[in-house]
């Protein structure tokens, strides 16, 4: 069962990769960027961030979800991901490591369904893999 708090852990994650890469998550009016599929914008290009805990609370490592329909329109956009893995220290997050790809880079992935709550069939990437594909 996922943490009630991971929410709150991708959600730091997701502004340290926005500050170290530079990216935009607010538009011109200074209002937050909303779609499904990136979380902001660097010189036009659409990125997504992902994030992972290193080891889940029953001691399982990490992954990275990507969805289908998404992942397709970021890889036709030229988009990128931003991966972060952290952990939890005390009521707070962590950043371990972090990595950037095109989306284009991703290996081949084996995609299954995703439940409805997303609509798209999902795959999930080792930690290990991302940090290591190319930039």
């Amino acid at each position: 069962m996922p943490s009630h708090r991971a929410n709150a852990h991708g959600t730091a994650c997701e502004y340290h990769l926005a500050e170290k890469y530079n990216v935009r998550l607010v538009d011109e009016e200074g209002k937050r960027l909303d779609t499904s599929w990136y979380d902001g914008l660097k010189d036009g290009t659409p990125w997504e961030f992902k994030a992972t805990a290193r080891r889940h609370a029953d001691g399982q490592p990490g992954n990275f979800k990507i969805y289908r329909k998404y992942h397709d329109r970021l890889q036709q956009q030229g988009g990128r991901y931003g991966f972060a893995v952290y952990r939890v220290r005390g009521r707070g997050t962590q950043i371990l490591k972090t990595t950037t790809v095109r989306a284009s880079k991703l290996p081949t992935v084996r995609w299954h369904g995703g439940g409805s709550h997303r609509g798209s069939q999902q795959a999930k990437i080792d930690i290990n893999s991302a940090l290591s594909l190319p930039r």
